[in-house]
């Protein structure tokens, strides 16, 4: 019998594509649902808010994503952005397809932190997958007892806004006050207009009983979080998920390392505190 790919972190476990569909009008964004082919994986693949998987294709590489789906569902959904080869390979898988997944690997969001206090998210563009995957578990799981949601999602353009059905059901929803902004003003758009840093910047979202999660560009984050320290949130308050140089997933390529640190390993999910703690470089 081979080795059970759930304790042998090199071993693939095949998956078959049974949906596809595009986010973005560029097409650029592709979202595959997946599920496991195997009933000794799927029993065995349990993962949370803020976990990655492998995703592998024979002859052509893998590459690491985030999980956008909640736990509760029984595919495991991932969105796509079609920057390269191993991405652009990804982009040619249609339904019926078959592909191979390792994981899931690193940590989660800090869910036992989050009960009883008001949930903050903020994200842009297509770094909303695992956020999108934490709001619909807290959703889910009353016995965390939120108190509330803000949220603040963006993107450079309409077309380029993920999960635009799950928004609409969002907005329905009187515990979540979402906010949903593009880049520049643009004929046809009536919602908020104006960079995420900027727009937290001026919402009332509060510190008190609160906790932020936060993840997007690079330049977004780094402009974000001072404006979250700005309206008293203290650093273990706020966490964000870095996803940068992620390749093997298990701290064995050494991508990822930063100072005695792996992002793939002890992240991705990180509280300012914890990043004060890493090299500048970071």
């Amino acid at each position: 019998m081979p080795l059970n790919p759930v304790n042998n972190p090199y071993l693939t476990m095949p998956v078959r594509i049974v949906k596809v569909s595009f986010e973005s009008e560029d097409r650029s964004l592709k979202t595959l649902e997946l599920q496991l082919i195997n009933e000794q994986d799927r029993s065995q693949f349990h993962y949370l808010p803020g976990q990655f998987i492998e995703f592998s294709i024979p002859g052509k590489g893998e590459s690491p994503f985030g999980i956008a789906s909640s736990p509760s569902e029984d595919v495991i959904r991932v969105t796509v952005n079609r920057t390269g080869y191993v991405t652009e390979s990804i982009h040619q898988l249609e339904e019926g397809d078959f592909a191979g997944i390792r994981g899931p690997f690193g940590n989660t969001y800090p869910l036992d932190l989050m009960k009883q206090k008001r949930v903050i998210i903020i994200s842009g563009g297509f770094a909303f997958t695992t956020l999108s995957s934490l709001l619909d578990y807290l959703l889910e799981h009353e016995e965390y007892n939120i108190t509330g949601y803000d949220l603040i999602y963006g993107a450079r353009n309409p077309g380029m806004l993920l999960y635009k059905d799950k928004i609409e059901c969002w907005k329905q929803q009187s515990k979540i006050k979402s906010i949903i902004t593009i880049d520049r003003e643009t004929p046809g758009w009536t919602g908020t207009t104006g960079f995420v840093p900027t727009i937290v910047e001026q919402s009332d979202i509060r510190p008190d009983q609160a906790i932020a999660v936060i993840c997007g560009p690079p330049i977004m984050i780094k402009l974000t979080l001072p404006k979250l320290l700005d309206k008293g949130f203290q650093k273990d308050q706020i966490f964000t998920s870095l996803e940068r140089r992620m390749k093997c997933g298990i701290g064995k390529c050494g991508r990822c390392n930063i100072g005695p640190n792996y992002v793939c390993k002890d992240g991705p999910v990180f509280s300012l505190q914890q990043l004060e703690g890493l090299p500048a470089e970071y």
